[in-house]
């Protein structure tokens, strides 16, 4: 322990300071290589090569030394470095329309274990993030594993400072229901260990994509998904989250994208979270939801095994209009590098791209100038991987500081 106290204080600044960009860099799977880190940090190798050995013995990450160049490369195999996967986890946990699920995940977001998903959720909040907390903590003790945070991702917008769900309108919680302090407060009384954070679950997802998935090397990314019920919207901009002055940014479910349209919880007609999500799909079929699997799943079902039929084809039409009409929208303000699309939106993109990337193209001053790429999220559970990255943050940013 003396040891490791003098190396840590014998350690340049610049060491210590890049401690957190470099785990960065491997959780995101950026530096796969020694040669890679000391490029990307910028310092010499030996100093990288001290950056990867503290994270090595903190337990982050894993240095194999053995040779590993890759094909046609020159000079001496670099060593090659992943995150461990024996390390630490946090607890990820999701509430949504139709239940809620929990998990623990690792560095490089690995989903370790995952509890079965509640198939009912309480109109109190308090009762189910009881619940799923319950569950990770089942989890964790099965583990043996350390804990190092928490995260919930939840279908509303989260208010900032407070962390009070504003409209949580699919759950049938109050506005303003206090969810990071409840969730924090049930996290404690677990005995997890580490910090406790909520986000809104579409922010998450996006953040999940741009570390891991369909967003990765993206410098403004916009994400737009509907799940089990509504529609959201998010924006990474430089690798972080874009949430405005107080956390509400990017609601783009009440983008009105028709007039005449279904009313909607806000109050207006035609928003996109009426008018592009699977209910509202369903409907547009002719199809009555049925109660035994959710509204997400019999919608995915229908475009994947029917779409020939005329009334689910015409329905997906609409949809898909709809939905490249608000992207149009998007577009035209924030002027994204590229866009992708989650849950019954990556169904509908995969069901006829042309039409969708069209509509966008022909609506859109950006899109007519040269085309944003349109592409299908990638992780499964996006937002539950998202919840984990809110609870990895701290470790990212000073994992010495974090992990003591």
């Amino acid at each position: 322990m003396n040891g490791k106290a003098t190396t840590t204080k014998a350690r340049p600044e610049r060491g210590r300071s890049a401690l957190g960009p470099a785990l960065e860099l491997v959780h995101t799977g950026r530096a796969p290589t020694r040669a890679v880190l000391t490029a990307e940090l910028g310092v010499t190798r030996a100093t990288a090569g001290a950056v990867a050995a503290e994270l090595e013995a903190l337990g982050l990450i894993r240095v194999d030394s053995r040779p590993g160049a890759a094909a046609g490369s020159q000079g001496r195999p670099s060593h090659r470095l992943s995150v461990d996967d024996t390390g630490p986890v946090v607890l990820a946990a999701q509430v949504h329309a139709d239940g809620f699920r929990a998990a623990l995940v690792g560095l490089g977001g690995r989903t370790v274990a995952t509890a079965p998903g509640c198939v009912a959720v309480s109109a109190d909040p308090a009762q189910v993030l009881g619940e799923v907390v319950d569950a990770g903590a089942a989890l964790l003790h099965e583990s043996g594993r350390r804990c190092v945070g928490a995260g919930l991702a939840v279908p509303s917008a989260v208010a900032e400072p407070d962390g009070t769900a504003l409209n949580p309108l699919h759950l049938a919680w109050p506005a303003g229901a206090p969810v990071r302090d409840i969730f924090a407060e049930r996290v404690r009384a677990a005995g997890i260990q580490g910090p406790a954070f909520t986000g809104n679950d579409v922010n998450l997802a996006a953040l999940a994509e741009h570390r891991h998935g369909a967003g990765r090397g993206a410098q403004h990314l916009l994400c737009v998904a509907t799940g089990h019920r509504g529609v959201g919207g998010a924006l990474v901009l430089d690798g972080r989250l874009h949430t405005g002055s107080s956390g509400l940014a990017l609601e783009v479910g009440h983008l009105t994208v028709n007039p005449e349209g279904r009313p909607c919880h806000c109050g207006s007609r035609g928003c996109l979270d009426v008018e592009a999500d699977p209910l509202a799909f369903l409907t547009a079929a002719g199809r009555d939801p049925g109660p035994e699997v959710s509204l997400l799943q019999q919608s995915r079902q229908l475009l994947r095994t029917e779409y020939d039929d005329p009334a689910v084809r015409n329905a997906g039409e609409e949809l898909i209009d709809r939905l490249g009409l608000g992207l149009a929208g998007l577009v035209n303000i924030l002027n994204p590098d590229r866009i992708i699309l989650g849950g019954l939106h990556r169904e509908l993109l995969d069901a006829d791209p042309e039409r969708l990337r069209a509509v966008v193209a022909d609506r859109s001053l950006w899109g007519r100038s040269g085309g944003v790429p349109i592409l299908a999220c990638t992780l499964d559970h996006n937002s539950l991987v998202g919840a984990a990255e809110l609870a990895w943050q701290p470790v990212l940013d000073d994992p010495l500081g974090a992990l003591g």
